[in-house]
């Protein structure tokens, strides 16, 4: 599907196939050309038979009689290039050769043609390039047919490119001069009347003209006009002639802007603006533009050149492709008045075009200032990614009504799918619409509809629009689908502010026909604002749109077409209502917010959930309410929301919520619909901050009053900043256990070579122990603990053994038990025993105590040294030591007291982050183990005489105390109180009778 055309007489199309192989004896691939009639019951394309014969043979006379084969008609390629005209077509043939009739005989590609005249009653072989001017400096490369085309008159114009070292030529002669010139048995042929540019200076070689011709009218008389391309000239930016159609005199040259962008490669003229004046399009398809990163890539352009009093040789329009490699600017087919409104369209191929690069090709459409920028449509080819390249676009052509709706069709070839696809156009109407709303403003004060039996009273405005479309050969009523949305921008599930007073719902949907005379029709209707409690906008327009289409379900018309709307066709159309506020005449809301912000705490502790309560203050100092007011918290990335703090009496209740917003965290609180002026609300929130990270030495909120105010809508941000620090506290404790040892000691015996433990003395513990509080953690300090453990050479203290929990690496000053005595079972020890009840019982101890301790020169001490860490809140490091009190030295020093002093240190040295603390933590312990002396039990005994003296002083008191009782009659015998009675005596009792 090389070349494609349509022709009227009859209605069909015709198909270029020059690869077809044919039933031309001993030729190979000739090429066709095949007639498709356009009826409804009959599809089949047939070949046209413009030549049947073989390759014509000239008898040679030598010693035998032979013959010599003078043409070449083996891939040929005829076909290439098809033009019809009423009732005549031109079909070509360019790369046919012949053998030139000179004593040095070559073989010359000189192209031919055959015109088919009358509806194929005639065939006429056209080949003005066979002349005697062979081989390359004339006409043996001329190609002629490469292009071609015809005037309205029938005229008919070849391009030959390959004449005169490929300077390229034009030729033109009528259809007449042809017929009357024809003599089929002579290889050259004279056309008389035949027109030709001539050989031009060598700088014009390689130029290549007639590569594309087209016929348009640019001189200002009655004759068209020759365009044509020459893409490798001038120096290979290619360029555009227009020749005079009376005597081939160039009257405008245009040159390409870029080299080997083949400028030139296509042209064609119409009148786009529709002033009566060919206006002239230029393809140039290798064109390459740079991309954003500077590297060039191919893309192609098409130039358009409006005719006016003069031709410009700038361009006044460049249409420039969109897709890398897609030679926009392949083929340009010029349509014709496509969408009737009364100027020409044009399509433009891009065969390496679409997605996935199977051709597409853009129509373009005129108007009164020459060619639109932007593509009404994109036609693709659709075939399987996997095949070859169809080159859809490659070839078209256009201005004829195939089915006689009344609009131009076009066809399009794709020859690397062996496709021609034949695009009906569809009847266009012109519609329009108009929408109004009176009065502009929904007022809730004023309440003059009734949307209900009860008689609830709302407030209401008129909506009105109205309609009218026609269009050329189009059905005499026309259906349109109305659709009209009340609020549209507010999101299916919103609530929609206003509804329509009929049927309460904020869409309403209608077909409406139309006479296809322009008449205008037009509907009246009433909408209502809802109860304000209902929604919460009450500053933003209610947008009400009008949307129209064709009705689908309307019937085809004759030629099983459904119209479409003129692609300029505005079928949208909005209006906006507004709710009437309490903001003056113009309706306008002028805040004024103003913010600040405040925190107990200034900084925040690595390691800690950092509980932290921001109160805020807001105000509203201008003329009107901020409506939807809200506070915007934006959360640092190591924060998070904890609640609102409850409401005081110097405090706003307030609805706050959790946001996330394209990945940032906000919270947004309600400040009132509206914030009214000079409104003063006040509050707090709450938020932990525990993924502090050591990166960032600040952490950030930021808080600010939004309102969906159109001026002045929003408060200036206030950032609230906090330190980060490190910082931790630690607890550090020590003690002895016992704390004091009473000597002597019960049931011990001193041993001169000691083995065992209970042979050294009683057992006392110290324990360390280090709480990190945090709420930073510690990654490393360092404890020492130091003992005095001699006295003059003396053990005062025997070190036994240690253990830790949360420290590392100790070192001790030299080894726990030296000696190597043997472990004593705890349970077992009286000394232990001893201990315990001795200090509940005994009361009299030695008097004061020497302390004894690690700076005193007669003693000798026990170091050791750990490191502490790493250490999370709340954990802990102990130490602890297990001694012996050297029992022998102390009662050498007998009623002697001592306060054995052990001292412990602690340093933290490093934080585990990048910040440092302002203080590192660091503390000292001191633990005593106190010896205490009692009196030996023999010391109590009570002398004698002081027992006998106790004895005698007892009973004399006993003697004092009974001769005090025998005074006082206490050992005087009483008598029973029966006995009295009975020696009383008994007298009648006085009585009186009743």
């Amino acid at each position: 599907m090389h070349c494609i055309v349509f022709q009227i007489h009859p209605v069909s199309i015709l198909i270029g196939a020059p690869k077809a192989n044919t039933s031309q004896p001993d030729v190979v691939e000739g090429g066709a050309v095949y007639y498709c009639p356009w009826k409804n019951d009959d599809r089949n394309c047939t070949a046209i038979e413009f030549d049947t014969a073989g390759n014509r043979q000239k008898r040679v006379l030598t010693g035998t009689e032979t013959s010599q084969q003078m043409e070449f008609k083996s891939n040929q390629w005829f076909g290439a290039t098809v033009r019809a005209h009423d009732k005549s077509i031109l079909a070509c043939a360019p790369l046919y050769s012949w053998l030139t009739e000179k004593e040095l005989q070559h073989r010359d590609p000189v192209g031919t043609c055959y015109l088919s005249i009358d509806n194929f009653a005639r065939f006429l072989e056209y080949s003005p390039c066979r002349t005697d001017l062979s081989e390359e400096s004339g006409q043996g490369f001329c190609q002629g047919g490469f292009s071609a085309e015809f005037t309205k008159s029938g005229r008919v114009l070849l391009g030959g490119p390959g004449s005169y070292f490929w300077q390229g030529q034009v030729i033109t002669a009528t259809q007449d001069e042809i017929k009357d010139s024809f003599y089929p048995e002579y290889f050259i042929l004279e056309v008389k009347g035949q027109m030709k540019t001539r050989q031009a200076h060598i700088a014009y070689d390689d130029s290549y003209l007639g590569y594309a011709v087209a016929v348009g009218e640019f001189s200002g008389d009655s004759t068209e006009d020759f365009i044509a391309g020459a893409p490798k000239g001038n120096m290979t930016y290619g360029y555009v002639t227009i020749l005079n159609g009376t005597d081939l005199k160039s009257l405008f040259n245009f040159s390409g802007i870029q080299m080997a962008s083949y400028f030139g490669y296509s042209v064609a003229a119409t009148d786009l603006n529709n002033d009566g004046l060919d206006d002239l399009l230029i393809g140039a398809p290798l064109f390459m533009e740079k991309t954003h990163d500077g590297r060039p890539q191919e893309v192609g352009q098409v130039y358009v050149y409006l005719q006016r009093e003069t031709m410009s040789p700038d361009p006044d329009l460049t249409l420039t492709g969109e897709e890398e490699y897609g030679r926009f600017g392949t083929s340009i087919a010029t349509l014709g008045d496509l969408d009737q409104d009364g100027y020409n369209d044009v399509a433009i191929g891009a065969p390496f075009g679409g997605k996935d690069g199977k051709g597409a090709v853009f129509i373009f459409n005129g108007f009164s200032g020459g060619l639109k920028t932007k593509p009404s449509q994109v036609l693709y080819g659709l075939w399987g990614s996997n095949e070859a390249p169809a080159f859809f676009g490659f070839s078209s052509s256009s201005g004829k009504d195939l089915d006689g709706n009344g609009y131009p069709d076009l066809i399009v070839g794709a020859f690397g799918v062996n496709k021609a696809l034949v695009y009906r156009s569809r009847p266009i109407v012109h519609a329009s619409a108009s929408l109004q709303i009176s009065p502009s403003m929904f007022n809730p004060e004023e309440k003059n509809c009734v949307i209900d039996e009860a008689g609830t009273r709302v407030s209401c405005i008129n909506l009105s629009f109205c309609l009218n479309a026609s269009g050329k050969h189009v059905p005499k009523s026309i259906g349109i689908n109305v659709e009209v949305q009340l609020d549209r921008l507010k999101q299916k599930g919103a609530v929609k502010r206003a509804l329509f007073l009929k049927s309460h719902q904020p869409n309403m949907i209608q077909t409406i026909h139309l006479h296809n005379e322009g008449l205008e029709e037009c509907r009246h209707l009433k909408i209502y604002l809802r109860e304000e409690s209902e929604f919460r906008d009450k500053l933003s327009p209610i947008y009400i749109a009008l949307n129209f289409s064709l009705d689908p379900k309307a019937p085809a018309d004759t030629h099983g077409l459904l119209p479409i709307f003129n692609y300029q066709t505005k079928n949208y159309i909005e209006q906006k209502a507004q709710i009437q506020l309490d903001c003056g005449e113009d309706n306008i809301c002028v805040p004024d917010l103003k913010l600040n912000v405040s925190c107990a705490r200034k900084s925040l502790y690595l390691g800690d959930v950092n509980s932290l309560t921001l109160h805020y203050n807001a105000w509203n100092y201008g003329e009107g309410g901020a409506y939807e007011a809200e506070l915007v918290v934006t959360l640092p990335s190591e924060a998070e929301y904890s609640g609102v703090l409850r409401a005081t009496d110097k405090m706003s209740v307030m609805n706050c919520e959790y946001h996330l917003e394209n990945h940032t965290r906000l919270v947004i609180c309600d400040l009132g619909n509206p914030m009214k002026s000079g409104a003063n609300l006040s509050g707090g929130l709450r938020f932990t901050v525990p993924h502090l990270r050591d990166t960032s030495q600040k952490v950030q909120f930021d808080f600010q009053i939004r309102s969906k105010n159109a001026n002045n809508s929003q408060s200036e941000l206030v950032p609230f900043t906090l330190n980060v620090e490190a910082y931790t506290e630690v607890s550090f404790f020590g003690g002895s256990k016992p704390d004091s040892v009473i000597f002597p000691l019960a049931n011990w015996k001193p041993t001169k070579q000691p083995t065992r433990e209970d042979d050294a003395g009683p057992e006392v513990k110290h324990v360390y122990e280090l709480v990190n509080i945090g709420p930073s953690s510690i990654s490393h300090g360092v404890l020492e603990m130091i003992c005095p453990v001699k006295l003059n050479k003396e053990f005062v203290m025997y070190v036994m053994n240690y253990s830790v929990a949360g420290l590392q690496n100790c070192t001790l000053s030299e080894p726990a038990n030296t000696l190597r005595l043997e472990h004593s079972i705890a349970e077992q020890s009286p000394s232990s025993v001893h201990h315990v009840e001795r200090r509940d019982t005994s009361k009299q101890v030695s008097g004061g105590s020497h302390v004894l301790k690690c700076n005193q020169k007669q003693t000798d001490c026990f170091r050791l040294h750990c490191d502490i860490g790493p250490l999370e809140k709340e954990q802990r490091a102990i130490l602890g030591v297990s001694f012996r009190v050297w029992a022998d030295t102390f009662y050498q020093k007998e009623n002697q007291g001592f306060a054995l002093q052990c001292e412990a240190k602690y340093r933290i040295q490093r934080l585990p982050y990048k910040i440092l603390p302002h203080i590192y933590p660091q503390g000292t312990k001191q633990v005593n183990t106190t010896i205490y002396w009692t009196k030996p039990e023999s010391s109590y005994g009570v002398p004698l005489w002081i027992i006998i003296l106790a004895i005698l002083i007892g009973l004399l008191l006993l003697a004092l105390l009974i001769y005090v009782l025998y005074k006082l009659g206490f050992f005087k015998r009483s008598l029973p109180y029966g006995t009295a009675m009975e020696k009383a005596e008994l007298k009648p009792q006085a009585a009186s009778e009743a």
